[in-house]
Order: structure tokens, then sequence, then C-alpha cells
């Protein structure tokens, strides 16, 4: 048995060191017909883009930077934008409390990258930082206020 395993990690280990990167893509996000799917589809990608984003930097790469930094950007767009096309309840919704989650911890990751970055490269995300901890603070309130009552 123990040399099954091992064959099969032999003969694959090669396609999974070599492959080419493997991340969310914002169009399968906007293709999911579920809203409340879409928005952690739509977060999973803008944790991916940042993940691509910090790879790139490391290289030295600060257009691939700029572009996974917008990537970013929309994501957390389509992510806030479909759980409020979606009408329910952020009380009563986990998708909520997920997405609140994710934007938090996609903040603080983007806070270390910056804080990594030369101080002449750090202006590239301050937009990002900026409209992320938005997103964040709304979906925040909306788990702790609920529904607005009309």
């Amino acid at each position: 048995m123990r040399r099954i395993l091992l064959a099969m990690l032999l003969l694959f280990s090669p396609l999974i060191l070599f492959s080419p990167k493997l991340r969310a893509d914002l169009k399968r996000a906007m293709a999911e017909p579920n809203l409340e799917k879409r928005s952690g589809l739509a977060l999973d990608n803008a944790a991916a883009a940042l993940k691509s984003a910090r790879a790139a930097y490391d290289k030295g790469d600060n257009d691939e930077v700029a572009k996974d930094v917008a990537e970013v950007l929309e994501s957390v767009d389509l992510a806030a934008g479909s759980l409020e096309q979606s009408g329910k309840n952020p009380r009563r919704s986990t998708w909520y409390k997920r997405a609140e989650i994710s934007t938090r911890d996609l903040s603080r990751r983007l806070n270390d990258f910056q804080d990594q970055m030369s101080y002449v490269d750090r202006p590239l995300l301050d937009k990002v930082r900026a409209r992320v901890q938005e997103v964040h603070e709304e979906l925040l309130m909306g788990v702790m206020e609920g529904k607005k009552k009309q």
C-alpha cells in the first residue's frame, strides 16, 4: 500500500509543482447565478489576486502588481454588490458574516503587504485598502444592525 502511494506521489508531483498558477477566476464568479455564492467566489478571487500581487512584487513586476490590485478591488466590489442585490437580511445570512470575516482578513493582509512595500510603491494600495475597509465596515454594520426597516 505504501509503495502504491509513494509511486502515485512521485508520478503526480511534477504536475503539481510545475502547473500554472491555480487561481479563482472573476468571470466564473460573475457567471454564478446564486448571488450569495457569487460573493464568496469573488472574495476567494480577491484573496488569490492579492497573493499573486505579492508574488509579482517580490519579482519586481509593478505592472502585474497594479493589475492584480485592480482585480482585488473589482472582486470586493462584486462581492458587496452581490450581497446587496440578494436582498436578504444581513443578520440572518451566514454569507454576510463570511464576507465580513473575509474582508477583515483581506484588509489586514493588504495592510501587511503595504507595510512590506517600498515607501515609493505604497500608494499603489491606498485606494484598494480604503475600499476594502469601507466594504468591511458596511458588512459589519449590516450584520450587527440587520436590515433597515422601511
